[in-house]
């Protein structure tokens, strides 16, 4: 950032100060319009004052990576040059040392500012400008640096883009990046990084499996923790079948929360195989799978609903061994969007969930990130009201959404097909959910049309994706499970199951 973007960022800063004096004397009850709800312009104006603030942080973020960075290329200018690497790490602890000191915190905090803010001036400059901007908060930079970690510049550029350049061939769609909070951002990068990364999620994963391992961490007060790194589907399943025993747990009678149960649960069956009382039932999980993955044609990951990308030979595995945990999904060979849920052992109204479960992903409400199998299908107009049974009138809030929604003025609206509601607040304003971010897939090379419209090879894996070859029109079918208004997609394979057999 150089000085003619440190002059703009004060600059800015200055103006939305004099904003914030404006939403403290509307607060204080100086100012407000003429014939205005004083207690609602109170609160409207804590509420700009608040996001004002946010403003504020974010660019002083951006000021703070301007010096720390500057201080760091000056120190290193200074310093008499260093002949070996003890020599370089003595001025790298010194120059942490006086951050740490200016500042009055930790070494490692400084070090980890030091190491952010380089990051941020010489390989992500839309994030520095984002920030900059205050259209992204410190957390959400900090998430930047952490997920383009360990990648090329030229991948840590295309990452950046999809999520900070709305004009970037298949930009992320829904929230804006500074519109989620910050950890629902981590998940949607992150995952948008697995399914990029410049080396194959096949031999990533080869290498974790070597590293697979049951770890015992003591903890204060009696406790500890028991945690293991395995596979995910192993993971998801187990989470998923110890989430439906803690459920069908639960009763008048039973004083335990969903959280302590699934706890108990696990620990009996760990130590006791299946604990006397203890319901053993099947888990459901989604497997979203591009077909020519399935196929073996593809090396696209899957994705693996409440966790994320899985390599495609796992989600081979998954289908073609029928595991009865799992529930396949096929995707548009276009858009990458659902396109047919596997039917044949659930009646209609469970298979609609099953779709809400595709579009939301988890608990519609901004920034809540409960999976979606543990939510119930609701209405948003309610069935007293006029409202209909169909997906665009339903949506999943967790429990804690769902009360909300009815005992206060929290609303959710203009819910689609494809994308989940939005919530109107009580103070009238609007906040967008998060929408699945389904992409395109990549086509093998022999789906390729004559005039060479294909994807680039393996060496250029993060070259941006054409269009691939027109595909007939499969929106047109029946309505879906309970659906009175637009079809969902039918099935573009009816025979799969033969289909995948040959």
């Amino acid at each position: 950032m150089d000085g003619k973007a440190v002059a703009e960022t004060l600059e800015a800063m200055a103006a939305s100060l004099a904003a914030l004096a404006g939403c403290a004397r509307r607060a204080a009850g100086n100012g407000a319009p003429a014939g205005a709800d004083p207690l609602r312009d109170e609160g409207d104006a804590c509420l700009d004052g608040l996001a004002v603030v946010a403003g504020l942080e974010a660019r002083m973020a951006a000021l703070k990576v301007h010096f720390a960075a500057g201080y760091a290329h000056a120190a290193a200018a200074v310093a008499a040059p260093a002949v070996s690497p003890q020599g370089r790490t003595a001025h790298a602890m010194a120059a942490t040392a006086e951050v740490a000191c200016a500042l009055t915190v930790s070494e490692r905090s400084a070090a980890a500012l030091l190491a952010e803010s380089a990051t941020l001036t010489t390989g992500l400059p839309l994030t520095l400008s984002a920030l900059r901007s205050g259209s992204i908060s410190w957390q959400h930079a900090r998430v930047m640096c952490d997920e383009t970690s360990g990648l090329d510049p030229a991948a840590a550029a295309v990452l950046e883009a999809h999520f900070l350049d709305p004009d970037a061939p298949f930009a992320a769609r829904g929230c804006p990046a500074g519109q989620l909070v910050p950890g629902r951002f981590r998940v949607k990068a992150r995952s948008w990084r697995e399914r990029h990364h410049p080396v194959s999620i096949e031999a990533r994963h080869r290498k974790g499996v070597t590293d697979r391992r049951l770890e015992l961490v003591p903890d204060r007060d009696g406790m500890a923790w028991l945690s293991a790194y395995v596979a995910a589907d192993v993971a998801a399943a187990a989470w998923s079948r110890a989430t439906a025993a803690a459920r069908a747990l639960q009763g008048p009678a039973e004083s335990r929360t969903l959280t302590q149960l699934r706890a108990d649960v696990a620990a009996d069956w760990l130590i006791a195989g299946v604990a006397e009382g203890t319901p053993s039932p099947r888990a459901q999980v989604l497997v979203t799978v591009p077909v020519f993955s399935l196929l073996g044609t593809g090396e696209e990951p899957a994705m693996l609903d409440g966790y994320g990308p899985i390599p495609p030979s796992m989600a081979r595995r998954l289908v073609g061994d029928g595991a009865g945990s799992f529930l396949r999904v096929l995707t548009d060979p276009r858009s990458g969007a659902p396109l047919e849920i596997g039917r044949t052992s659930y009646p209609v109204p469970k298979a609609m969930r099953q779709w809400l479960r595709l579009r939301d992903g988890r608990c519609p409400f901004p920034g809540c990130s409960n999976h979606s199998l543990d939510n119930e299908a609701d209405h948003l107009l309610a069935w007293s009201d006029g409202g209909g049974t169909g997906i665009t009138n339903l949506g999943q809030p967790c429990l804690k959404h769902h009360r909300l929604k009815h005992t206060t003025a929290w609303r959710p609206v203009n819910a689609t097909r494809d994308q989940p509601p939005a919530w109107i607040s009580p103070a009238g304003r609007s906040y967008p959910s998060e929408h699945q971010d389904w992409e395109p897939p990549h086509w093998p090379d022999e789906t390729a049309g004559t005039d060479g419209n294909r994807l680039a090879g393996d060496d250029t894996e993060w070259e941006p994706q054409r269009e691939p070859p027109d595909w007939p029109d499969e929106t047109a079918g029946a309505p879906g499970p309970g659906e009175t208004g637009p079809p969902l997609p039918v099935d573009p394979f009816p025979e799969w199951a033969q289909f995948i057999a040959a």
